[in-house]
């Protein structure tokens, strides 16, 4: 049950003072959502974007030209449009002993006019003042108050967010009405870190960032934003430790082998494992040994081998006579994963089987049975892996590659496949440690932050589209010499609205130059044919492929060693990131082109410059968060993942890790939030809408 003190917050809007029916309707659609009504909180927690500064000039000789304008005058005159000019507008005079000001007012209410501007009268008068053929006015003055009521006018008024059908004065009014709501909530922070924060109660922060001091409190970091920032991270933090104390209370099962099948596989290897290689294995074995289960997330840059600290810990679930699978989001690469691991594995003496949604009939059959038996060791698939009626003999380890394209969801069922499975889950893009703690915060963290010795660095180059034929030349050049190259399109097909070159128009054009020696790969194309096309540019049947960004995900072609990237002003840095990450796979220097359409905006500036000045991906992250905000950066929307309305991941990286480090000392204290500041807590996690963690603790 929500705390019956947070009830005037979680009520309808139509609740306060002039929000009837009509105006309640604009608010469910600008803030409510299919499931719920726009409630009172979503109005308090809308945080102004600015503010319009009202203090008063001390005369109108002072008052700004151009901006909004606060003064004291007198009223000395009102004229009315000329006879037969009806759209002529109505002028009031008004003026002080330094000047005067022309109040303009179209489609005047003559009686209202009279009325508020009575000739002989002081007002405070306050809009924006211009010059108009040298004379000063302004037009529709936003404020006329009676200098009794000089006190009611904000001397810096925030300005929200609107949606159409709510006007600027009326959002503000019922923002600062919601705020008011805001009840005296028990104090959930410890006090030690509040004085050491210098941060003000709850309720004080609401009131100070809805009546900003300046237009800095409006617009800027201020003390009372990051007090319920830090709430607002502690509440996520603490849902996160419950879950992941609920999942580890879920007893997990000790899997330990002998260490021979993974001293096989580490004697097969060509090259030296890294130091973060090596550490991250002896991590995840540990984890694997202990009795809880494993949730551990594996982050490494594009090619810092994660695939082989994959193997070894199947190859420990596998000594102890268990299962693993590995995951992939699509079909290419958990084909390409297979095919990599194969030879690895049978040298160690383990089976490996790859299910996908392709593998149908008797061969599928043989696969299913196989996992049922126990007889294969690693299955190797995509989501068909967690699908009904394969069943495990007895899984150990599930790896879950690119973690950021499955939600949340997906991987508990997984999860739900055997008894405690361990959960391994890999990325290659790398998250700055502030998202790394947000999205992954129930998780372990190794990373994987060196290069495998013999990796090549990548020559990055930006170049103008209007260089197409050098670039066609470059290309030919380096084919002839040997090597292969990727030509990456943002789209299929040739779209109305962007001027984009198609991937099918350009295969047909570099087809024109190079004949056959140029393929076509994306992701309309049936399986079969996506296969075919992949294996023709692997054995070099094919130099130059075509694709779209299907290929950002883990294919690996050591030969190719050119990436041209069209429109490359299109994509996120991230992206741009994992499709350089194709090439510099083999001995051969590498080069990446990317191909702009100018002019280019700052941002997409900016995203070129990162990339020809580095290739380290977790600058290229930072960057990318810096640049696009907390929205999109691991590139797909992951389900389960937080929408702040008040922390802002970029700017509160300190606030974040005090966050986890408080929520894990009070679940380990209070697990069942009992105590004093335990029972605030669950005030604090009903009121950020974390309470599925209150459920955790009710279901034991």
């Amino acid at each position: 049950m929500r705390p019956s003190i947070l009830d005037p917050l979680f009520a309808p809007t139509t609740t306060l003072g002039g929000v009837g029916p009509k105006l309640g309707k604009v608010l469910d659609r600008f803030l409510g959502d299919e499931t719920r009504p726009a409630r009172v909180v979503d109005l308090m927690f809308q945080l102004p974007t600015g503010a319009i500064d009202r203090r008063p000039s001390p005369t109108i000789a002072d008052a700004p030209i151009g901006d909004v304008a606060t003064f004291a005058a007198r009223v000395t005159e009102h004229r009315p449009a000329p006879a037969g000019k009806a759209k002529a507008p109505y002028r009031v005079l008004v003026e002080d002993e330094t000047g005067d000001v022309t109040l303009v007012f179209f489609h005047a209410d003559v009686r209202h006019l009279q009325q508020s501007l009575p000739i002989g009268a002081f007002r405070i008068i306050s809009g924006k003042l211009e010059l108009w053929e040298g004379m000063r006015q302004m037009a529709h003055p936003e404020r006329i108050l009676d200098p009794k009521l000089a006190d009611t006018l904000p001397a810096f008024e925030p300005v929200y967010p609107l949606t159409e059908g709510i006007g600027a004065r009326v959002m503000m009014r019922i923002v600062q009405a919601a705020a008011e709501r805001c009840p005296d909530v028990p104090e959930w922070q410890d006090a030690g870190f509040l004085a050491k924060a210098g941060f003000p109660g709850f309720r004080e922060a609401v009131e100070a960032l809805h009546h900003p001091a300046d237009r800095q409190a409006a617009e800027g970091d201020t003390v009372a934003r990051r007090r319920i920032g830090y709430d607002e991270l502690l509440a996520s933090q603490i849902a996160l430790a419950l879950v992941r104390r609920q999942q580890k209370k879920i007893a997990g099962r000790a899997t330990s082998g002998d260490g021979g099948i993974r001293f096989r596989i580490q004697s097969a290897l060509p090259f030296e494992l890294t130091e973060g290689q090596r550490k991250a294995i002896a991590d995840i074995h540990a984890d694997m040994a202990k009795p809880e289960r494993m949730l551990r997330l594996l982050q490494g840059d594009v090619g810092s081998g994660k695939t082989v600290v994959a193997l070894m810990a199947m190859a420990a679930a596998a000594e102890a006579g268990r299962q693993s699978v590995l995951m992939a989001p699509t079909e290419i690469l958990a084909r390409q994963h297979a095919e990599r691991l194969a030879p690895l594995a049978e040298q160690a003496g383990l089976k490996l089987a790859l299910l996908t949604g392709r593998e149908k009939g008797a061969g599928r059959r043989q696969v299913l049975e196989g996992l049922a038996s126990g007889a294969i060791d690693i299955a190797v698939g995509t989501h068909a892996l967690f699908q009904e009626g394969v069943a495990f003999h007895d899984l150990a380890l599930a790896v879950v590659d690119e973690q950021h394209r499955f939600g949340v969801h997906q991987r508990l069922m997984l999860g739900a496949k055997g008894e405690a499975v361990d959960v391994l889950v890999m990325t290659a893009t790398p998250i700055p440690r502030t998202l790394a703690l947000t999205w992954f915060g129930d998780m372990d963290v190794s990373i994987l932050s060196e290069k495998p010795a013999g990796r090549k660095p990548i020559v990055t180059r930006a170049i103008s589209s209007e260089r197409y034929d050098e670039v066609v030349g470059a290309i030919g050049r380096a084919v002839e010499s040997g090597a292969q190259a990727y030509w990456v399109c943002p789209l299929v097909q040739e779209s109305d609205t962007l001027d984009v070159a198609a991937a099918q128009e350009r295969y047909v054009a570099l087809r024109e130059v190079f004949g056959d020696k140029v393929g076509l790969l994306h992701g309309q194309m049936p399986g079969r044919d996506k296969d075919a096309a992949m294996a023709a540019f692997v054995e070099g049947r094919t130099r130059i492929l075509v694709s779209t960004t299907v290929i950002e995900v883990g294919v690996d072609v050591p030969n190719a060693s050119v990436m041209v990237i069209e429109h490359a002003e299109r994509f996120g840095l991230a992206q741009l990131h994992q499709l350089r990450g194709r090439i510099g796979r083999g001995s051969a220097a590498s080069t990446c082109l990317l191909l702009y359409k100018g002019p280019l905006g700052p941002i997409a500036e900016a995203r070129l410059t990162i990339m020809r000045e580095t290739d380290d991906g977790f600058r290229i992250a930072e960057e990318d968060l810096r640049l696009r905000g907390e929205g999109e950066v691991l590139g797909t929307k992951q389900s389960g993942s937080p929408d702040w309305r008040i922390a802002r991941p970029e700017t509160d990286g300190d606030l974040l890790a005090a966050a986890r480090d408080d929520a894990r000392l009070l679940i380990e204290r209070d697990p069942q939030l009992e105590t004093q500041r335990g029972q605030a807590i669950r005030v604090l996690l009903y009121l950020f809408e974390r309470d599925v963690a209150i459920r955790l603790l009710r279901a034991g």
